[in-house]
């Protein structure tokens, strides 16, 4: 039985059946689209956030997205404070998002209702499911009977070395949605090129272009195989959105160049697709070392 509960956001993008597997808290973010306010991954789901994406015209407002709120962490606190004394809660990049000063705000306010409780808030310092391995190898980690500080720790170690790459046909969202980061130079960019970005630092950077899906594709496994060496074992998370066949194509160009000893597939969360638009494929991995 875990010590430990392990709480992240729905940004994380996790495949839903995992929450449950590894006893995962999802706190969802907001969608804000057609008059309503959406809890992402609850109200609405890729699928029909997707379709909803792709019948905007080029001149219509994209849908606005925003964090939880304090209030919401604290009440993802109190829940697991019924179970347990130590807790800990994982936020995408602060520089993309409010999420994680929320949830110190949250802590705070934990500290006066819930005493005796011990919280631990981290910025994962990226995105989507880099943000998804990290709480998902804690979780594993809890269940296994891990202290918070042995999580904590993993944690600390998984975060350097766990990386997001990325295509799409257009930068377009990122760009309206304010998160193009260092990018900033490729939305000019010709059609038919294939921007590729990742993050450093927790912001969105640029890692050159492609002419076409495969091509970006292959310098996508090239790119992996030099950061972790040719054949390194691998845990690799493919995401996409509205685009599963080419996440499959990037699987297979992926899976020459590593050892993967975990791969999943995984669907943007409608407030992370919101920014990155449908067509988007990419994948996360952490190297089978932390």
């Amino acid at each position: 039985m875990s010590q430990v509960a392990v709480i992240t956001d729905s940004t994380a993008s996790l495949p839903e059946e995992m929450y449950a597997r590894f006893r995962i808290t999802m706190v969802p973010y907001y969608v804000h689209f057609s008059g309503r306010a959406a809890r992402d991954m609850v109200d609405i789901k890729p699928p029909e956030f997707n379709a909803y994406l792709s019948g905007l015209s080029a001149k219509a407002e994209l849908p606005k997205t925003a964090n939880p709120g304090p209030g919401d962490y604290l009440a993802a606190f109190s829940l697991a404070a019924q179970a347990t004394t130590e807790v800990i809660s994982f936020h995408m990049t602060s520089r993309g998002s409010g999420a994680f000063q929320a949830a110190l705000l949250a802590r705070q306010m934990a500290q006066q209702q819930l005493p005796g409780v011990r919280i631990e808030v981290v910025d994962t310092c990226n995105v989507s499911m880099c943000q998804g391995w990290i709480a998902l190898q804690a979780a594993r980690a809890a269940l296994d009977g891990a202290t918070l500080d042995d999580v904590l720790a993993l944690a600390r170690r998984m975060i350097p070395i766990t990386r997001m790459i990325q295509t799409a046909d257009t930068l377009r969202y990122l760009y309206m949605g304010g998160r193009i980061g260092r990018a900033q130079h490729l939305v000019g960019s010709l059609l038919n090129i294939k921007p590729l970005i990742s993050m450093e630092d927790g912001v969105i950077t640029a890692l050159g272009v492609s002419r076409t899906r495969l091509g970006a594709y292959q310098r996508m496994a090239g790119l992996v195989a030099r950061a972790v060496g040719a054949g390194a074992p691998i845990r690799l998370a493919f995401t996409h959105a509205a685009a599963a066949q080419e996440a499959e194509l990037l699987h297979s160009q992926v899976a020459q160049v590593v050892t993967p000893v975990e791969t999943l597939f995984c669907e943007l969360s409608p407030a992370l697709a919101v920014h990155s638009g449908p067509g988007t494929v990419g994948l996360c991995y952490t190297p089978e070392r932390a």
